[in-house]
């Protein structure tokens, strides 16, 4: 069942491919029943996992020469993020039954993504997850250069296709030398992880650490490795956004706990407080540039670099286990893979309404509207609950996530994390004072056509914004799943 989720969207878009005669309303559909089937599966698998450890696994010989293989899975660090994905596809493909223009080669395009962000998350061999890792980067780049807004939308495409595809280099560079310390050689994921090849290795396992960490931190992004960031979130499409910040920036955290941890224990100890300080840089960087914009897209682009900071504090406090507590650190981890969840559902939310403010007023800029809340009631609504869900406010799953990230940071890096604490104003302050600029006072701009959000684009943005409440308030069937494979991760970076 898993390889169906994982390549049933390849049927799909490769009729939408090749068949130019497909009528433009039935690719769009075709778009969103084959994303809905998505979250059906991904929803059985849910139901039907057992865990802890690793289910519904697959493992077939693709190059065995060189050790390596079509082996697939999922756990408590995996199947969250697979839930996620299907979910934010679907959103953006609900969103885009209004996309005019050309919407046959993109919602084929986007199905094709869908598979490579699936087939990662699901990958328990490095060379296919560099294979999807890649892939992915393709796909996304012909999305911002094909369907950007913008007028440097070719170059901010270019730019995170350069910069990206350069980690990608760098992370290969990693997954080779673990390959080559291995024995026997193998690019097996749970092969690896059960002899963490290059522990007690010193310098070596620094070096294989050090590349891992670049190509992840490139893909995340974090800081200094951010700056292709805001461009490709201004130009690209609205679905486009969503499906970057949503899904394929959790690439980048998802590699922290499923490869540079268990795999590299030793080394990651050793780094574990340059990237806590990386961590607590990137949450108040973030918070404070994004408090500069007057572009409302712009701005949620870099409160993700700051959400990210969030992840990198917590694995790096996990990371530092002397005289700390395995279960304050497992909580840590637990909150950080909660993160990635949360903030997928929340910034996907985000960039869609951001898609509906440039759909009527034709800018982001804040300070060319004002008083839309008279106007667009739902519009503003919608836009007010995903903001107080992005500041952490209790009731939300991003409360959830923060609250863990920092009960389990502090014991490990007490001064980083009361550092870190002064993200969480900041992204207040400016998400507040970003409401106050668009939905109250005077109106500054007219809105042609239709004000307030379409039924499609309720029914893309709304239930994602469900989900975080339900997160918020009962997390346990989301808890219950991640927190075994948490307490696993802890124990093998403690080895």
């Amino acid at each position: 069942m898993l390889s169906v989720l994982i390549f049933l969207p390849l049927l799909p878009a490769a009729v939408l491919a090749g068949w130019r005669g497909v009528p433009d309303a039935a690719a769009r559909w075709t778009w969103v029943v084959a994303s809905a089937v998505e979250v059906v599966l991904v929803a059985a698998l849910w139901i039907g996992y057992q865990g802890p450890g690793i289910g519904y696994e697959t493992a077939v010989a693709w190059i065995p020469a060189a050790g390596s293989s079509y082996h697939v899975g999922v756990d408590g660090l995996s199947l969250p993020l697979l839930a996620m994905t299907a979910v934010v596809f679907l959103a953006a493909a609900v969103y885009s039954l209004a996309e005019q223009n050309r919407p046959r080669p993109f919602a084929a395009l986007f199905l094709a993504l869908q598979t490579t962000c699936m087939g990662l998350f699901a990958a328990l061999d490095l060379i296919l997850f560099f294979v999807f890792f890649d892939l992915s980067i393709v796909g996304m780049y012909f999305v911002i250069a094909g369907w950007g807004h913008g007028r440097d939308a070719a170059r901010s495409a270019l730019t995170f296709f350069l910069y990206t595809f350069l980690g990608s280099l760098a992370l290969l560079l990693g997954f080779i030398g673990l390959y080559v310390a291995a024995d026997p050689h193998t690019f097996d994921m749970v092969e690896l992880t059960r002899t963490a090849p290059l522990a007690g290795s010193g310098a070596a396992g620094g070096l294989v650490l050090t590349a891992i960490l670049i190509g992840l931190a490139i893909k995340t992004p974090t800081i200094p490795f951010h700056t292709w960031l805001p461009p490709a979130h201004t130009d690209a499409p609205a679905a486009g956004s969503a499906v970057l910040a949503g899904v394929l920036l959790k690439m980048g955290t998802y590699g922290f706990v499923r490869i540079a941890m268990p795999m590299l224990p030793d080394a990651w100890r050793g780094y574990a407080t340059v990237i806590v300080v990386v961590g607590v840089i990137s949450v108040l960087y973030g918070a404070l540039v994004a408090l500069a914009q007057t572009s409302f897209k712009r701005m949620v682009a870099y409160t993700s670099v700051n959400h990210m900071g969030y992840i990198l504090l917590a694995v790096g406090a996990a990371g530092i286990v002397a005289g700390t507590d395995p279960t304050a650190r497992t909580v840590a981890v637990t909150g950080a893979v909660t993160q990635m969840v949360s903030h997928g559902l929340i910034t996907a939310a985000l960039f869609l309404l951001a898609g509906v403010l440039a759909d009527r007023g034709g800018s982001y800029e804040l300070d060319a509207y004002g008083g839309l809340a008279a106007d667009t009631p739902r519009f503003a609504t919608l836009t007010a609950v995903a903001a107080f869900a992005s500041l952490g406010l209790p009731g939300f799953s991003g409360f959830i996530a923060e609250f863990q990230i920092f009960a389990g940071s502090l014991g490990s890096a007490p001064v980083a994390t009361a550092a870190a604490l002064l993200g969480i104003l900041l992204t207040a302050g400016l998400l507040l004072w970003a409401l106050h600029r668009l939905f109250l006072g005077p109106r500054r701009h007219e809105l042609p056509g239709v004000a307030d959000v379409r039924p499609s684009e309720s029914w893309a943005i709304a239930p994602l914004l469900v989900l975080v409440l339900l997160i918020g308030v009962f997390p346990a069937p989301l808890l219950d799943v991640i927190e075994p494979a948490s307490r696993a991760v802890v124990e093998l970076v403690a080895r």
